[in-house]
């Protein structure tokens, strides 16, 4: 197969494909227009995030039989329009979970010991003990919504801590040894912590607001390490400011482009983001639980395992 690949990815994904027999061409700075122009001359396109793939551009991909997203969502494409026209779509969770897994324990850790607001402290000279006391996770009931690749793999994570863990999904029977399935209602009676790993679709943008917050009986620590689109950011700081959620570590944030790869579609820094920059018990990183270097090679990996199954 021709295959065209639009994004930078670990250098064995066009090795191996090609040691398969495949054609491999590049192009990671055309623009969309420019790419849909060509798409017709190749049976295969490899994309992270760079542009969608909507229903003009599967139109001009008349002999495209696969598309390959090194990552692990989907929403970037059009999934129904793509199958109707006998598209394979193939996404990679597995080459992230164990990745996502880490950094969600590492900023929930971080959260409950202060280290963000401590190590900034200490580098000022300051050496405030008290007002950097912890608390520990164990005896906590943590809550994960979303129970898949990304859960299954924080849940997991969880195994060394005496906590007991929780999962709501919409899926009925996903619960497992690591975390038990609840109803919903279960859910927010019961948790402490909640860690988000949902894909974007819509049910789940906006889903984090302050009515869902307040159905909660306990005031909470939220981790999200999956789409920023699923965070009201103005609801999380009212509740912040409230104390209905005691802390937050935020991976992904509403305000991103749809790429991913920049934080605003405008160069102003809007005023809800202002507002929950302020907080000391917010730890905030790039988008980069996924994206560490051993994820990089098996993300690619998975790609390549997945197009030798269907077409060899």
């Amino acid at each position: 197969m021709n295959i065209l690949h639009v994004d930078t990815n670990h250098p064995l994904l066009i090795e191996e494909l090609a040691a398969l027999g495949h054609t491999n061409h590049e192009d990671f700075t055309g623009s969309k227009a420019q790419i849909e122009a060509k798409i017709a001359n190749y049976d295969g396109l490899v994309i992270r995030s760079r542009f969608t793939i909507d229903k003009p551009f599967l139109d001009k991909a008349t002999n495209l039989k696969f598309i390959g997203r090194v990552g692990a969502g989907l929403e970037n494409i059009d999934l129904d329009y793509a199958t109707q026209k006998g598209i394979h779509l193939i996404a990679a969770p597995e080459g992230n979970q164990n990745a996502v897994g880490e950094h969600a324990l590492g900023m929930l850790l971080s959260l409950f010991n202060k280290l963000n607001q401590a190590d900034a402290e200490v580098r000022q000279g300051l050496w405030q003990r008290e007002a950097n006391r912890g608390v520990e996770l164990d005896g906590k009931t943590v809550g994960i919504i979303g129970y898949g690749y990304m859960g299954k793999a924080f849940a997991k994570k969880l195994k060394g801590f005496d906590v007991e863990v929780l999962c709501y999904d919409i899926k009925t029977n996903v619960g497992d040894d690591n975390a038990t399935q609840v109803a919903l209602k279960e859910f927010q009676n019961r948790v402490e912590v909640v860690s988000l790993h949902t894909p974007q679709t819509p049910r789940t943008i906006g889903m984090i607001n302050i009515e869902f917050i307040q159905q909660f009986a306990h005031p909470f620590w939220l981790i999200n390490t999956a789409r920023g689109s699923a965070v009201v950011t103005k609801d999380l700081v009212a509740a912040l400011e409230s104390g209905q959620i005691l802390g937050a570590g935020l991976d992904v944030l509403e305000y991103e482009k749809s790429s991913f790869e920049h934080l605003f579609s405008e160069a102003k820094i809007p005023k809800p983001l202002q507002d929950l920059m302020q907080f000391k018990q917010v730890l905030l990183s790039p988008h980069v639980a996924g994206w560490t270097v051993e994820s990089h090679q098996k993300l690619a990996q998975t790609i390549v395992d997945k197009v030798q199954e269907i077409f060899h």
